[in-house]
């Protein structure tokens, strides 16, 4: 059976959060495409570009993906010579990232991709935006808190 268009989990705060974020990374998508990158790249070259060096597995917990998504990402980052891969300083076990030449030549000529943030939340107050942070936020600290604990 087909799930209704209408009802509780069509309404529900999840459902429209799922349901802006999907829709603001397919903007992303398409703005990206004639670079030939995806949205999860571009974080990646993002963090790069304005933090600079980053170990991999922090970039892990800090984009929230999967190890194996990442090394698929690197994988591929490094394949279009964008990003070098090197031992750690503190810790040679661990990969660090950093930016080539020409992956910062890449990030100079990328899109600003703040006009998504203005397509989607023009005209809504910041008080209104604040309040759907935070209520976002909190729900997703008790679920996080609640999983830690075991689910049952």
């Amino acid at each position: 059976m087909a799930r209704s268009e209408t009802g509780p989990d069509r309404d529900s705060v999840g459902a429209w959060a799922k349901r802006c974020y999907f829709a603001g990374r397919a903007v992303m998508d398409a703005a990206l495409r004639p670079y030939d990158l995806g949205s999860t790249q571009w974080y990646v070259l993002h963090r790069l570009a304005t933090e600079g060096p980053s170990r991999q597995r922090d970039l892990v917990r800090i984009l929230g993906i999967e190890r194996a998504s990442m090394s698929g990402i690197v994988a591929t980052l490094l394949r279009k010579g964008f990003v070098a891969q090197v031992p750690d300083e503190t810790d040679q076990r661990q990969k660090s990232l950093r930016l080539t030449a020409a992956g910062a030549k890449l990030w100079s000529e990328l899109p600003d991709l703040t006009f998504i943030r203005r397509v989607a939340f023009d005209g809504i107050e910041e008080e209104e935006i604040a309040t759907a942070v935070e209520v976002l936020r909190r729900a997703t600290g008790r679920l996080e808190k609640f999983i830690g604990k075991g689910v049952g």
